[in-house]
């Protein structure tokens, strides 16, 4: 939720804002660690059926295999 203009939000609508930030915050790391690969990062002009999920999916399993490398690390 927005503040509205001259007033404060209640503390319901705060709790909301930091728990929807809570979760944004992780989608948008993910997002961020899968744009490191350059065929996601850059504009993808291949047109072939499925390819471009196809390169989706192989980036984002990338960045999860990354992830858990860390963690075993």
């Amino acid at each position: 939720m927005k503040k509205p203009k001259g007033k404060e939000l209640t503390a319901e609508q705060k709790l909301k804002n930091k728990e929807l930030s809570r979760e944004r915050i992780g989608v948008e790391h993910s997002i961020g660690g899968t744009k490191v690969f350059g065929i996601v990062h850059h504009i993808f002009r291949n047109f072939r059926d499925g390819y471009a999920d196809l390169v989706m999916e192989t980036a984002c399993g990338l960045h999860n295999w990354r992830l858990d490398f860390r963690l075993t690390a």
